[in-house]
């Protein structure tokens, strides 16, 4: 059988994108609200998932599941990483700080829609291979380094949204200091057990608005 090429793989993110939107529709009474914002759907349309997973799985890419990328970690399903880049709702002349790049897939669909994505990687092999993978497709507002996530990345603060793509058991507080107000960061909070995506909206005096929504299941945040 001869490989997929490009229009093949096009349909596949064209069904990976209305499976999301019928996944939406389903959850919309947890949700408050029965469709994504389209901006993150066509973002989700043109990022090439397949490349930003190991050969093995490659094939499974389009499929609405979470794949694993090694070292015990997973790449988020599809619906979960647009549900989160739809609730941090990224505009094209804000600076996002996202916390876990794993393999560059969540930081890819968030160059495409912020002004620059400034990205945190505990693991080496990962930042890497991410950083290389980005600057092949042309992803150039796009700044990584390996260090502890939850302490940010304060060289570059403050930040106009932040998004945490494994779990705390509490939010960090120095993605909170971080964070302008006017600003938002979007994580999935709780022991593994008991996660819960939260957002959390910082007003202009400083003042915090947190809302749980629906149950979550990441890899848990390392520390150093």
């Amino acid at each position: 059988m001869k490989p997929m090429n490009e229009e093949h793989l096009a349909v596949l993110r064209r069904h990976m994108v209305e499976m999301i939107a019928i996944h939406t529709d389903l959850a919309s009474e947890e949700l408050g609200k029965a469709a994504l914002d389209e901006r993150v759907m066509a973002a989700m349309r043109r990022v090439p998932r397949h490349l930003f997973v190991p050969a093995s799985v490659a094939p499974y890419a389009y499929q609405d599941m979470p794949l694993p990328i090694g070292f015990d970690k997973t790449v988020s399903q599809p619906f979960i990483v647009a549900l989160m880049t739809d609730l941090l709702a990224p505009q094209p002349h804000e600076a996002v700080l996202e916390i876990g790049t794993g393999l560059g897939y969540q930081t890819a669909i968030l160059a495409e829609l912020a002004g620059h994505v400034w990205s945190v990687e505990i693991i080496e092999e990962f930042a890497s291979h991410a950083e290389t993978l980005l600057q092949r497709l042309g992803l150039s507002n796009v700044s990584i380094r390996v260090g502890d996530g939850s302490r940010g990345w304060p060289e570059h603060a403050p930040f106009n949204k932040i998004l945490v793509t494994v779990a705390a058991e509490r939010v960090p507080p120095a993605l909170l200091d971080q964070l302008k107000p006017g600003g938002r960061l979007v994580l999935p909070v709780g022991p593994e057990e008991v996660q819960l995506l939260t957002v959390i909206d910082k007003d202009s005096a400083g003042q915090l608005k947190t809302r749980k929504l629906i149950p979550v299941r990441f890899s848990r945040l390392e520390t150093v």
